[in-house]
């Protein structure tokens, strides 16, 4: 071959080698660069994952004060996991055999799985149960002890909510879930604050994937969540509820009842029952009887699971903040107030009440409660009476753009933004497509639905000198050192009313109380405002309709107030939804069902608040005085110290000889006699049977005969609400059948019932 030609072949085969080679090493390069560079953290992620077991830790949930910062209305405790280190375990037989045998009695579980789950060679982490309590955890202890078991058993710290007050306040609580997350109440709506950071456990693996034993671990410690301090006092609360629960009793209500308290001037909560309730330590179980009653009525099934579930979900709504309602004449204390701030109408401002008003292009007259007619009035003396026609008038004078302007003041028209969660708006007609007969007919609180959060704020503004303020049931967000992290926004959020009007409705509302239709809701000393409401179920009635042409009309009996009256501090709120008529004797009205729930609330809640009594001169006369301390002495000394505070006696035990030593008294020393009382002294060896007697059923008696009545059984009756002829006892704070002893000063309620503010309703 050619020496050239071969020099050629030679440089031909150097080119074709160096392009494969620069090919190679470049594909090489653009590979390295890709895998390195562009995926180059995606694959060390992938790679980090599968060399390393990341285990959640949780946090510790943030406790939830009351008001008094000292009493825990929720708290997270710890509990414990047990985890098991098979890779411990699975060379000795006789251990997993002991280890198996041992927590399946210990835990509950099935011994053969456990057995199983010891021989897993490759798992140094494995859970066979969460959230166990202390007692468990220390049998655990023992029982490793007992059998020489290091590694192999596990207990990772976990936390578990507890509620020490079970169902008080639980619609505001709400509760958690078993991974501790909120799921109702101030649980979810501040999930973020309560919850804290989790930590977490990461565990290594070996080239096999096989988990590495604990000294290859790392933890990153959690943080715990902030704690909440309420404007809630559990005391308040449980006032409130038990009362709450007494009328839903009394007065046979079928569909739950609210009572809301607030701090007129800040908009705190001080106290929220709602009707029906739960204990959030034990969510699932239905306590309210009349959901139970509905779902026993139905056979075993999907249709009962279905009405279980309906149920569950009905006794964690907070009615409060998540219902609308019809709030009828409690409305009449902001309309009026519309009135006089326009300057539409006076304090004595006249209007003649005929039993009805006329409305153009309607057929018959929309009607007063009081279907002959009040005559001629004042405006103070229409709003004592709860006067329909006389807040139609005020309507007519409004117009219906003025009215709407005030309505949107008042709040009515859009959430109040209070700190819980699923607040309902409210159903209202606009202004637009507002007719003459849709502006008569929300005068006095019909035909339209607010939520009762909406109507106490409202009736803050009212009290307060007109002022709008934000409700809250959340003073403050602390850490665990008690550094305040957020505080509650108690500024107005605007000025609805003048001060002067304010002041003159209060007046006007705290005569009512005194001497008008809201006299159930009477308290002496305490110069309680006060409103009623009867606002009838129209829409529901029209469903009812549908299916029953004879179905009655159902009622929101309600009552509104605020004291005291020359310097306003709480708000009270309470409403009961359907109370049956035809079951409690026929009282659906908000004077005789709400008024004396709402009377005996503030007749507990104002002293503890701090409130002063002050009593009138006519009060004073009927005023109770305070029983002295006698125990200890003598009997003559005794009738001595009762005969100077105008107190009788009466002695229950050996009273042949006068120097006897009095050892217990009824009433105690410090409480309430009425006037003119008496005191029974009780010497030494009294018979019991002598002592003790049976609490009548003073239901339906008025003044006169109760006062007989409780005589009659040396018992003493101390008269809350109204004296007024007619009255008579709807509450009693014994219960008839309790066993007493003689002496006993029994609480009753009065009240009258008014068929006030409800109307022929219109289709």
């Amino acid at each position: 071959m050619a020496k050239g030609t071969a020099e050629k072949i030679r440089k031909k085969a150097m080119g074709l080698t160096a392009a494969l080679v620069f090919v190679g090493f470049g594909a090489a390069a653009a590979s390295l660069f890709h895998w390195q560079v562009v995926r180059g953290e995606e694959l060390s992620a992938k790679a980090l994952e599968q060399s390393l077991r990341s285990t959640a830790l949780p946090a510790m949930r943030g406790s939830i004060y009351d008001a008094t910062g000292t009493k825990v209305l929720a708290q997270s405790a710890s509990v414990w996991t047990v985890v098991l280190e098979p890779a411990y375990l699975a060379e000795n037989e006789a251990l997993r055999r002991t280890v198996a045998v041992g927590l399946s009695r210990i835990l509950g579980l099935d011994e053969e799985e456990l057995y199983q789950e010891t021989g897993d060679r490759s798992s140094y982490y494995t859970v066979i149960k969460r959230k166990i309590e202390t007692d468990v955890r220390d049998e655990i202890n023992r029982f490793k002890e007992e059998n020489g078991i290091g590694n192999g058993i596990r207990l990772i710290d976990d936390y578990k909510r507890y509620y020490p007050y079970g169902t008080v306040a639980s619609n505001v609580l709400g509760f958690t879930g078993s991974d501790n997350q909120g799921l109702e109440g101030l649980e979810v709506y501040y999930e973020s604050e309560l919850s804290g950071s989790a930590g977490r456990l990461v565990a290594a693996k070996n080239g096999f994937g096989t988990d590495m034993p604990f000294e290859y671990e790392q933890v990153v410690e959690p943080e715990d969540g902030y704690n909440l301090v309420l404007t809630i006092d559990e005391t308040v609360q449980s006032i409130m509820e038990k009362y709450l629960a007494e009328g839903i009793e009394k007065f046979k209500v079928k569909n739950g009842a609210v009572a809301v308290m607030m701090d007129v001037n800040t908009g705190g909560i001080i106290g929220l029952a709602v009707q029906p309730t739960y204990d959030p330590n034990d969510y699932l179980t239905i306590l309210d009887k009349n959901l139970l009653a509905k779902i026993e009525a139905l056979p075993e099934g999907e249709e009962r699971d279905e009405a279980e579930g309906l149920a569950q979900s009905t006794q964690w709504r907070n009615k409060a903040v998540s219902d609308t309602y019809y709030p009828g004449s409690v409305y009449k204390m902001c309309v009026g107030s519309m009135g006089l701030e326009e300057g539409a109408i006076t304090e004595e401002s006249q209007f003649t009440c005929s039993g009805g008003f006329r409305v153009e292009g309607m057929d018959d007259p929309i009607h007063c409660w009081k279907t002959s007619g009040h005559g001629s009035e004042t405006f103070r003396e229409g709003l004592c009476n709860s006067c329909n026609p006389w807040f139609m008038h005020i309507g007519e004078l409004l117009t219906v753009p003025t009215f709407c302007k005030y309505r949107e003041s008042f709040g009515f028209t859009s959430k109040t933004g209070i700190d819980l969660p699923g607040e309902s708006g409210s159903l209202y007609h606009d202004e637009a497509d507002m007719s003459f007969a849709d502006l008569m007919v929300e005068s006095f609180g019909q035909n339209f639905s607010i939520t009762p959060i909406q109507m106490i704020t409202a009736c803050a503004s009212v009290a307060n000198g007109g002022y709008l303020v934000r409700p809250h049931v959340v003073d403050r967000i602390v850490d665990n050192s008690g550094n305040i992290v957020k505080t509650a926004d108690t500024s107005y959020r605007r000025q609805v009313i003048s001060e002067s009007t304010s002041r003159t409705v209060t007046d006007i509302l705290k005569q009512n109380a005194a001497s008008g239709t809201a006299r159930g809701g009477y308290v002496a000393g305490y110069r309680i405002c006060g409103k009623t409401g009867t606002s009838e179920k129209v829409a529901k009635h029209n469903e009812d309709l549908a299916k029953d042409p004879s179905a009655q009309m159902t009622y929101i009996a309600s009552y509104c107030g605020f004291a005291p009256a020359e310097d306003p501090k709480y708000a009270l709120l309470v409403f009961f939804d359907e109370p049956d008529g035809d079951e409690n004797g026929g009282f659906t009205g908000g004077n005789a069902v709400a008024g004396p729930i709402f009377s005996a609330m503030m007749q507990e809640i104002l002293p503890y608040l701090g409130v002063e009594v002050e009593y009138s001169d006519d009060e004073y006369n009927e005023m109770y005085t305070v029983s002295p301390k006698v125990v200890g002495l003598s009997i003559t000394d005794a009738q001595a110290a009762l005969q100077e505070q105008g107190l009788k006696y009466n002695i229950v035990g050996d009273e042949s000889d006068w120097d006897n030593v009095v050892v217990e008294q009824i009433p105690e020393s410090g409480s309430t006699v009425p006037k003119d009382g008496m005191v029974v002294l009780y010497t030494s060896g009294y018979d019991m049977d002598d002592a003790l007697v049976e609490v009548p059923d003073f239901s339906g008696s008025g003044l006169v005969n109760a006062s007989y009545l409780a005589a009659e059984c040396g018992l003493q009756i101390s008269v809350n609400g109204s004296r007024d002829e007619g009255t008579v006892v709807m509450m009693q704070a014994t219960p008839a059948g309790d066993k007493v002893k003689k002496g006993t000063v029994i609480t009753l309620t009065f009240a009258e019932e008014l068929n006030t503010e409800t109307y022929v309703h219109i289709n």
